[in-house]
């Protein structure tokens, strides 16, 4: 295989693994698989009429695999299971489906489907494959497939998240909101926030993070502070960055290790979610890592008077 058709085919290889599975490093499981597959069938002297539809096929049947044996771990996660975040620069014509279908309140949505409707829903729906690409590449007939989709549709169509706002409306709300909260100031914070405003965060059990979601203007504005306004002490700056298609920032220790990543949640022009994942494990594909646990560990210990010179 040719390193131009590799180039080509693999950003939507990705991009369907990572949808399928909210994980960056299973997602590259998956496609480095499907290649090594693909790669193979071709020494064998077998062609392959599409290698865009062979790929695609490969990769989304290995991923549904891998999603089964997944979401048994996932239920013995400690604390709320968020996907990986991905930091993202998309393009403009890029920008309103990405901020609609690789957010990460859109991802945790998606974890109610089952595998094949998951599968045959961001097919159809995100990557405009025809439904008989889709029954083909899901195992069943055009009837199937079309019923897996509806299916899905039904299921999301009153809790999937619709951003309806510019891109430079978002962050200036997003640099309002992270100025509110490092800032201290909880009545411009909590006018950022909408009524029903929910705080999840994803630690594994590695790093300090909330146990279950929290809800409602008030308790998150109050806990977005005292985390936020935290960090400096910590020696922890804030970063903003585009978080799975929507506004979001990163945090850095004082060795510009990475210890978190936050996302938003934008519509209507206030704050809808926030997602921190603080997990450092799932922030491992960024780079260096630092111990946020550790840094809240010393931060609370006693500091000893100066000794006597």
């Amino acid at each position: 295989m040719s390193s131009e058709l590799y180039a080509e085919l693999r950003p939507q290889a990705f991009a369907i693994a990572y949808q399928m599975l909210g994980s960056v490093s299973e997602a590259e499981d998956v496609v480095q698989e499907a290649f090594l597959r693909m790669h193979q069938t071709l020494r064998r002297g077998e062609s392959i009429a599409s290698p865009r539809a062979y790929l695609a096929t490969l990769v989304t049947r290995l991923a549904i695999d891998q999603l089964r044996s997944a979401r048994v771990r996932r239920e013995r996660y400690v604390g709320e299971w968020l996907p990986e975040p991905l930091v993202t620069d998309p393009s403009p014509a890029e920008y309103a489906e990405t901020a609609d279908s690789l957010s990460l309140a859109f991802l945790v949505l998606l974890e109610s489907l089952t595998p094949q409707q998951r599968a045959a829903f961001l097919l159809r729906e995100v990557f405009d494959y025809p439904y008989p690409e889709v029954a083909e590449i899901v195992g069943t007939d055009v009837d199937g497939a079309r019923h897996l989709v509806a299916r899905a549709r039904n299921h999301l169509r009153e809790r999937r998240p619709r951003y309806h706002a510019s891109r430079r409306q978002r962050q200036e709300l997003a640099e309002r909101f992270f100025a509110a909260a490092g800032q201290g100031d909880l009545r411009a914070l909590e006018e950022l926030l909408a009524q029903d405003v929910a705080l999840h965060g994803d630690g594994g059990g590695r790093a300090p993070a909330l146990g279950r979601p929290l809800n409602g203007r008030q308790r998150v504005a109050r806990a977005l502070l005292a985390g936020i306004s935290a960090l400096p002490r910590l020696g922890v700056r804030v970063q903003l960055a585009e978080v799975n298609g929507q506004p979001g920032a990163m945090a850095f220790d004082s060795q510009d290790r990475l210890v978190g990543v936050i996302g938003l949640g934008i519509a209507d022009g206030q704050v809808q979610t926030i997602h921190s994942v603080v997990n450092p494990d799932k922030l491992r594909h960024f780079g260096p890592v630092g111990d946020l646990a550790a840094l809240v560990r010393a931060s609370r210990q006693p500091r000893r008077p100066p000794a006597d010179s």
